[in-house]
Protein backbone atom coordinates (compact mmCIF):
# COMPACT_ATOMS: atom_id res chain seq x y z
CA UNK A 1 0.00 0.00 0.00
CA UNK A 2 2.64 2.53 0.55
CA UNK A 3 3.91 2.71 -2.98
CA UNK A 4 0.46 2.72 -4.21
CA UNK A 5 0.81 6.21 -4.34
CA UNK A 6 4.65 6.14 -6.43
CA UNK A 7 3.06 3.13 -8.92
CA UNK A 8 1.92 5.31 -10.88
CA UNK A 9 4.68 7.67 -11.63
CA UNK A 10 7.50 7.49 -13.98
CA UNK A 11 10.66 6.27 -13.09
CA UNK A 12 14.15 8.01 -13.69
CA UNK A 13 14.33 5.69 -16.87
CA UNK A 14 11.06 6.53 -18.37
CA UNK A 15 11.53 10.18 -17.28
CA UNK A 16 15.18 10.14 -19.20
CA UNK A 17 13.64 8.49 -22.33
CA UNK A 18 10.49 10.31 -22.39
CA UNK A 19 12.14 13.78 -22.07
CA UNK A 20 15.76 13.19 -23.91
CA UNK A 21 17.86 14.02 -21.06
CA UNK A 22 20.68 11.56 -19.34
CA UNK A 23 19.55 9.68 -16.05
CA UNK A 24 22.83 11.23 -14.97
CA UNK A 25 21.15 15.04 -15.48
CA UNK A 26 17.81 14.17 -13.83
CA UNK A 27 19.80 13.29 -11.10
CA UNK A 28 21.85 16.78 -11.66
CA UNK A 29 18.53 18.67 -11.59
CA UNK A 30 16.97 17.12 -8.59
CA UNK A 31 20.01 17.94 -6.72
CA UNK A 32 19.78 21.66 -7.86
CA UNK A 33 16.44 21.30 -6.77
CA UNK A 34 15.42 22.20 -10.05
CA UNK A 35 12.82 18.97 -10.17
CA UNK A 36 11.21 16.78 -7.38
CA UNK A 37 11.04 12.99 -7.24
CA UNK A 38 9.67 10.91 -4.25
CA UNK A 39 11.09 7.22 -3.59
CA UNK A 40 9.42 4.02 -3.12
CA UNK A 41 10.22 1.99 -0.26
CA UNK A 42 13.07 0.55 -2.22
CA UNK A 43 14.39 3.45 -2.39
CA UNK A 44 13.51 4.04 -6.17
CA UNK A 45 12.98 7.43 -7.65
CA UNK A 46 9.29 7.61 -8.99
CA UNK A 47 8.72 11.10 -11.19
CA UNK A 48 4.97 12.97 -11.24
CA UNK A 49 4.30 13.25 -15.06
CA UNK A 50 4.48 17.30 -14.78
CA UNK A 51 8.19 16.83 -14.03
CA UNK A 52 8.24 15.93 -18.23
CA UNK A 53 7.19 19.70 -18.67
CA UNK A 54 9.58 21.26 -16.19
CA UNK A 55 12.40 19.53 -17.78
CA UNK A 56 11.58 20.75 -21.13
CA UNK A 57 11.35 24.09 -19.31
CA UNK A 58 14.59 23.38 -18.02
CA UNK A 59 15.63 22.53 -21.49
CA UNK A 60 14.86 25.61 -23.18
CA UNK A 61 16.09 28.22 -20.73
CA UNK A 62 19.38 26.43 -20.79
CA UNK A 63 19.26 26.30 -24.35
CA UNK A 64 18.80 30.12 -24.52
CA UNK A 65 21.31 30.42 -21.64
CA UNK A 66 19.55 31.18 -18.43
CA UNK A 67 21.25 30.47 -15.53
CA UNK A 68 20.06 27.53 -13.26
CA UNK A 69 19.58 29.47 -10.55
CA UNK A 70 17.53 31.76 -12.59
CA UNK A 71 15.46 28.63 -13.86
CA UNK A 72 14.95 27.34 -10.63
CA UNK A 73 13.48 30.63 -9.33
CA UNK A 74 11.26 30.42 -11.89
CA UNK A 75 10.09 27.00 -11.39
CA UNK A 76 9.73 28.03 -8.14
CA UNK A 77 7.12 30.28 -8.88
CA UNK A 78 4.71 27.73 -10.73
CA UNK A 79 1.68 26.24 -8.86
CA UNK A 80 3.52 22.68 -7.36
CA UNK A 81 1.38 19.63 -8.33
CA UNK A 82 0.33 20.66 -11.58
CA UNK A 83 1.51 20.65 -15.67
CA UNK A 84 3.05 24.00 -16.06
CA UNK A 85 0.51 25.13 -18.66
CA UNK A 86 1.07 27.58 -21.97
CA UNK A 87 -0.10 30.37 -19.77
CA UNK A 88 2.96 30.12 -16.94
CA UNK A 89 5.57 29.69 -19.99
CA UNK A 90 4.31 33.11 -21.72
CA UNK A 91 5.18 35.00 -18.00
CA UNK A 92 8.16 32.77 -17.61
CA UNK A 93 9.65 33.73 -20.73
CA UNK A 94 8.20 37.06 -20.39
CA UNK A 95 10.49 37.43 -17.44
CA UNK A 96 13.65 36.11 -19.33
CA UNK A 97 13.08 38.43 -22.71
CA UNK A 98 15.18 41.32 -21.20
CA UNK A 99 17.79 39.51 -20.60
CA UNK A 100 17.50 37.66 -24.31
CA UNK A 101 17.26 41.10 -26.00
CA UNK A 102 20.57 42.68 -23.94
CA UNK A 103 22.53 39.72 -24.80
CA UNK A 104 21.30 39.60 -28.67
CA UNK A 105 22.20 43.30 -29.05
CA UNK A 106 25.62 42.65 -27.33
CA UNK A 107 26.11 39.98 -30.21
CA UNK A 108 25.25 41.93 -32.54
CA UNK A 109 27.54 44.73 -31.60
CA UNK A 110 30.08 41.86 -31.69
CA UNK A 111 29.48 40.55 -34.87
CA UNK A 112 29.37 44.08 -36.54
CA UNK A 113 32.74 45.34 -35.12
CA UNK A 114 34.37 41.71 -35.25
CA UNK A 115 36.08 42.07 -38.96
CA UNK A 116 37.21 45.50 -38.43
CA UNK A 117 39.13 45.18 -34.94
CA UNK A 118 40.31 42.17 -32.66
CA UNK A 119 39.25 44.83 -29.54
CA UNK A 120 42.73 44.26 -27.67
CA UNK A 121 43.25 48.03 -27.25
CA UNK A 122 46.89 47.62 -29.13
CA UNK A 123 48.72 49.84 -31.66
CA UNK A 124 49.91 46.40 -33.84
CA UNK A 125 46.83 46.67 -36.67
CA UNK A 126 46.74 49.75 -38.39
CA UNK A 127 42.94 49.66 -38.51
CA UNK A 128 43.66 50.16 -34.42
CA UNK A 129 44.36 53.90 -34.91
CA UNK A 130 40.96 54.52 -36.30
CA UNK A 131 38.84 52.34 -33.60
CA UNK A 132 41.28 52.98 -30.80
CA UNK A 133 42.77 55.88 -31.75
CA UNK A 134 45.99 57.07 -28.80
CA UNK A 135 45.23 53.76 -27.46
CA UNK A 136 43.07 55.09 -25.55
CA UNK A 137 41.53 52.24 -25.07
CA UNK A 138 44.59 50.60 -23.43
CA UNK A 139 44.31 52.76 -20.08
CA UNK A 140 40.99 50.67 -19.33
CA UNK A 141 43.76 47.73 -18.28
CA UNK A 142 44.91 44.57 -20.48
CA UNK A 143 42.55 42.45 -22.95
CA UNK A 144 40.08 43.10 -24.77
CA UNK A 145 37.95 45.89 -24.42
CA UNK A 146 35.74 46.74 -27.09
CA UNK A 147 34.11 42.76 -28.13
CA UNK A 148 33.89 41.50 -25.04
CA UNK A 149 29.97 40.60 -24.23
CA UNK A 150 28.13 42.86 -21.95
CA UNK A 151 28.35 42.25 -18.10
CA UNK A 152 31.49 40.66 -18.16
Amino acid sequence: MPDDHVAARLSVGEVSERSGVAVSALHFYERRGLIAAERTSGNQRRYRRDVLRRIALIRIGQRVGIPLAEIREALDSLPGGRTPTRRDWERLSRQWREDLDTRIAALQELRDDFTGCIGCGCLSLRTCTVYNPGDRLGGDGPGPRRLTVRGD
